[in-house]
């Protein structure tokens, strides 16, 4: 039952392009760098994140530090949480010192965290009952995309809530597209990571033949990635595997987690998605190898060793 006590703003009476009253949950690898444009742009910005230290430069840039989420968006503006896990989410959302356990909840809660669909419609359920719109919105572009502001934002919720906060999307992304009612935002981003699995497996599994077969794997690199075969990944990734860097810009940790969902959604339209169970299969076998901390391109590293065992 909605709380008549504590009277929440609609949506509609944020002024969409003045300095908002942000509370922002998660500092991480990607997290730091898009809050950091909320604070470029003039926002005020209170954190929450599970590690104080990882929003230590934000905090010397004039955010504010809170304990909890639930302290972190006490009466703000918006909301928005970007963090590792669907627990995480329901923790960040819906726990008991969560943003909507607030006496003041913010008139809107957004989402960027790559989660269920089911877990962002249940979000916006509760939301609603206590007045508060909510928008799952997750984010494609990794680490690359977060520092320089050119994330792909993808929306589920209300279409009025969306447009008082496309400044604040604006600022983070280059691509802002509101694709439907609640959990529409996470089901494009399963589509999303279905497109990268495939794209994964192929650089790697061309890169392992490049090298077993002689070639010089840059210069291959060279010809193909301006080529109908070129993509983010031949840009942006392949480099970092040929230099044997496994620094996550996404940690393979995560990656599973999205492949389990997007398997698991897959599943329940009644989907036998081959080549997304394949990559699901092969990054769980990294996971167990140790390397769920790493980045996602690490996965040439760990079946290159998988060759080399079987010579």
């Amino acid at each position: 039952m909605t709380d008549t006590s504590s009277p929440v703003a609609s949506p509609l009476d944020i002024a969409p392009d003045t300095s908002q009253n942000i509370g922002w949950i998660g500092t991480g690898v990607m997290g730091r760098s898009m809050a950091g444009h909320l604070l470029d742009v003039g926002h005020r910005l209170r954190i929450h994140t599970r590690t104080r230290e990882k929003a230590a430069d934000l905090l010397d840039r004039g955010a504010v530090w809170a304990a909890t989420p639930r302290e972190a968006t006490e009466g703000a503006d918006v909301a928005i949480s970007i963090v590792g896990l669907p627990g995480d989410v329901e923790a960040v959302h819906l726990g008991p010192d969560g943003i909507l356990a607030a006496e003041r909840p913010p008139a809107i809660v957004v989402d960027m965290t790559t989660s269920s669909p089911e877990l962002a419609t249940r979000i916006a359920t509760v939301a609603a009952e206590r007045g508060v719109a909510a928008l799952d919105a997750p984010v494609s572009g990794g680490d690359v995309g977060a520092r320089n502001a050119t994330l792909s934002i993808m929306v589920g919720g209300d279409a009025a809530a969306f447009e008082r906060v496309r400044p604040l999307f604006e600022a983070m992304g280059r691509t802002v597209v509101l694709q439907g009612p609640a959990g529409a935002g996470q089901r494009t981003k399963i589509v999303n990571q279905t497109l990268v699995a495939a794209s994964m497996i192929g650089a790697v599994e061309a890169m392992r033949f490049a090298v077993r077969s002689g070639l010089d794997p840059r210069r291959v690199l060279e010809s193909v990635s301006s080529g109908a075969a070129g993509s983010w990944t031949l840009s942006n990734l392949v480099p970092r595997m040929l230099d044997g860097d496994t620094a996550p810009g996404f940690f393979i940790e995560h990656f599973v987690k999205d492949l389990g969902i997007a398997v698991g959604e897959a599943r329940e339209l009644g989907l036998e998605l081959e080549g997304l169970e394949l990559a699901d299969r092969l990054y769980r076998a990294a996971e167990a190898a140790g390397r769920g901390r790493q980045g996602t391109q690490a996965l040439f590293e760990a079946m290159s060793e998988a060759d080399a065992i079987r010579d």
